[in-house]
């Protein structure tokens, strides 16, 4: 049996071939411009996105699925601005029953056609994409820039090669195969073979605070693909990009044919745990989670009937031997520690740096002289507010000012962090880096993870003695991220020996416009499922594969 080709396959069959040629090739190709340039979008798409999320604010989000009549609104923003979107609510079963009923004629639609529809939503939510980056920035704190790219291009560049990787996976094999078995002095044994991609079921995406698309995307677009209605619960602070998601896929879907209630928003009241709900709901089959590891491990332990994936905190660390460019490491480094003032998943917490200091173009520099050419990098980056809080964006929730007056009270200050008004957004919160110094014997606090703008300058007795503080840290409590600097090849080696050891993806020797804490689509992975801060890696044939199972049937012939 050859599938018939569909139409939406047939429009967006170049873009899977680059695609698929891609996740090969491991080069570098993005499918999605990340320059909001007029030049390359036009004129009027950037106030044309703006006036496209200005007109969600205060209003009903217009969404019709299943619910139960009422409505929740729990976003605040970062930046001040009130948002006050009101989201149509439902019950866990009233999801899980729509999403069930939905499956059977997109199981049977076959892989192309699945995958034609997942591009076209792709497409749809590209041509909107400057609203899309609106909503990321005003929910998640990130400046505009990096909402645009990170939230909008980046994210959709993740979930294209999520579908490149699922669509290899399900055309790995034959739909049909004629087997023949010689059988003695009479006629052979024939038979026809079908082999079916079936599903496991209904998918759940929990999304994150900071990066609500770039995060669930992959999750998202795999299980879709795949055969798997998706349910997509967002966080309570940042509803909005997902809720635009949904309703542009639901689009694409009923326009399509099929029914839209394969992609449902899940919005969840002030003290629900309807992703708890969800997450243990009979019905729900996959489960993909980015955020604290405290919750990620609860569902891995009792999401039991589902296949969960999960990307959740880390130990980033960075172990600094010798450079042949000092204040290229330092800037590198410094921009790495000021981007979105820290929040990212993949932002380096603990600098493992010899106590006796280290070899540089610039002569020998003391352990003090290190620590402070790196924070003085972050002080030059936030000198000037308006530049400032380009690069740090507004501080994304409690939890993180939190830990930002805890570490006060730990260790020396080498940056202490400042309040800086937005020039923009008199009401955003806005807190610079900051960089305190500690003792290799200070293990309990740095073996922790201080999420947010807080990273620490760790005193070792030498690089030997870092890499085993890489090597343990990061093999109890994972990482996402590690980096080196060196100029002695043998220990370039002793460092990636020691990643793969821990599982962690290392970087060396970055000093120009390549960040440690930056992922590419197609070419990098992100997490390695290696080490504890996260089972599964974005992306790979592991990541898709087991969304879905081939079912066979034979006859004689």
């Amino acid at each position: 049996m050859t599938e018939t080709p569909h139409p939406l396959y047939d429009r967006h069959a170049e873009t899977l071939d680059r695609a698929l040629t891609a996740i090969t090739e491991r080069g570098y190709w993005s499918a999605y411009p990340e320059s909001p340039s007029p030049r390359v979008y036009g004129e009027t798409a950037a106030a044309d996105g703006k006036a496209a999320f200005e007109a969600y604010l205060g209003g009903d989000f217009p969404l019709d699925q299943p619910g139960d009549g009422a409505t929740v609104a729990t976003e605040v923003s970062p930046f001040g601005v009130p948002l006050d979107v009101r989201y149509p609510h439902a019950e866990a079963d009233q999801l899980v029953a729509a999403a069930t009923a939905a499956l059977p004629a997109w199981r049977d639609a076959g892989p192309q056609a699945r995958v034609g529809v997942c591009l076209e939503i792709l497409d749809r939510l590209h041509k909107n994409v400057f609203e899309l980056a609106n909503a990321v920035q005003f929910t998640s704190g990130q400046a505009f820039v990096m909402a645009f790219q990170a939230g909008g291009a980046h994210a959709l560049d993740r979930a294209l090669e999520a579908v490149a990787y699922a669509y290899a996976e399900m055309t790995r094999h034959p739909g049909t195969a004629g087997w023949e078995k010689a059988a003695g002095k009479g006629d052979p044994l024939r038979m026809s073979k079908t082999f079916h991609v079936v599903p496991r079921g209904v998918a759940l995406v929990i999304g994150c605070n900071t990066f609500p698309t770039w995060n669930s995307y992959p999750g998202l677009f795999a299980s879709l693909a795949t055969g798997n209605p998706v349910v997509v619960k967002p966080h309570p602070r940042a509803v909005l990009p997902l809720a635009i998601t949904v309703k542009y896929a639901r689009q694409v879907l009923a326009e399509a044919g099929f029914d839209p209630n394969l992609v449902q928003l899940a919005p969840e009241a002030a003290g629900e745990k309807l992703a708890s709900t969800l997450a243990l709901h009979p019905g729900v089959r996959i489960v993909d989670f980015t955020g604290s590891t405290e919750y990620g491990d609860w569902l891995e332990a009792n999401a039991r009937q589902a296949a969960v994936y999960t990307e959740k905190a880390g130990l980033n660390t960075v172990v600094i031997d010798s450079t042949d460019d000092f204040a290229g490491m330092c800037r590198n480094l410094g921009f790495t520690l000021t981007l979105y003032s820290g929040q990212m998943c993949t932002t380096s917490q603990n600098l493992l740096i010899p106590r006796g200091g280290i070899e540089t173009d610039q002569g020998h520099k003391s352990f003090d002289e290190v620590a402070a050419g790196i924070a003085g990098a972050v002080a030059k980056l936030t000198a000037d507010p308006a530049r400032g809080v380009e690069l740090t964006g507004a501080i994304v929730n409690d939890g993180v000012l939190e830990r930002l007056e805890e570490v006060t009270k730990v260790g020396e200050p080498v940056l202490e962090s400042r309040t800086v008004a937005h020039p923009s957004f008199p009401d955003a919160v806005v807190r610079t880096p900051t960089v305190v110094k500690l003792d290799a014997t200070d293990t309990g606090i740095y073996s922790r993870e201080w999420f947010g703008p807080i990273s620490f300058a760790i005193a070792t007795d030498s690089t030997a003695h870092s890499l085993a503080i890489l090597r343990s840290t990061v093999g109890e409590k994972g990482a996402l991220t590690a980096g080196v600097y060196s100029t002695d090849e043998a220990v370039l080696d002793a460092a990636e020996a020691a990643a793969i050891d821990a599982g962690v993806h290392l970087s060396c020797n970055l000093t120009g416009g390549v960040f440690v804490n930056q992922s590419a689509a197609f070419s990098d992975f992100h997490g390695s499922g290696a080490n504890p801060a996260a089972n599964s890696a974005l992306t790979d044939g592991a990541y898709v594969a087991n969304r879905f199972r081939i079912v066979q049937s034979r006859r004689h012939v």
